[in-house]
């Protein structure tokens, strides 16, 4: 799998309070979306982002970090070969988003996805 982004999920009680700290104090400004349960706060002159969460809205558990990959389908493929716990299957999410939850070995719930833009 190539990884071509990972961005960490913070768990917030609420998106609108969360985004003011993160873009006023920390200067990720540039909101790239706002699905009400998930907003992602880039930098706007570098790579810099995060993703703030109150629950994830389709899968049982949610992620502590989102990694993007331009083959989403070989990816889920090859989780299952190395037999690592789906936890989410792949889906292609209502918003657009291809992706799958698989649990590390450490226990951590990871959201693998692709985006266009990835």
């Amino acid at each position: 799998m190539r990884t071509t982004h990972i961005m960490a999920n913070l768990p917030v009680a609420d998106i609108a309070t969360a985004k003011s700290f993160y873009r006023d104090y920390l200067g990720l400004s540039t909101e790239e979306f706002d699905l009400t349960w998930v907003a992602r706060c880039t930098s706007p002159d570098s790579a810099a982002s995060v993703q703030l969460v109150t629950h994830d809205a389709t899968a049982p558990e949610d992620s502590v970090i989102s990694v993007l990959t331009d083959d989403v389908e070989g990816a889920f493929a090859e989780a299952r070969r190395l037999g690592f716990e789906i936890v989410h299957p792949l889906t292609t999410e209502p918003w657009g988003h291809r992706r799958f939850f698989v649990r590390a070995p450490d226990g951590n719930v990871i959201n693998i996805g692709f985006h266009g833009d990835a």
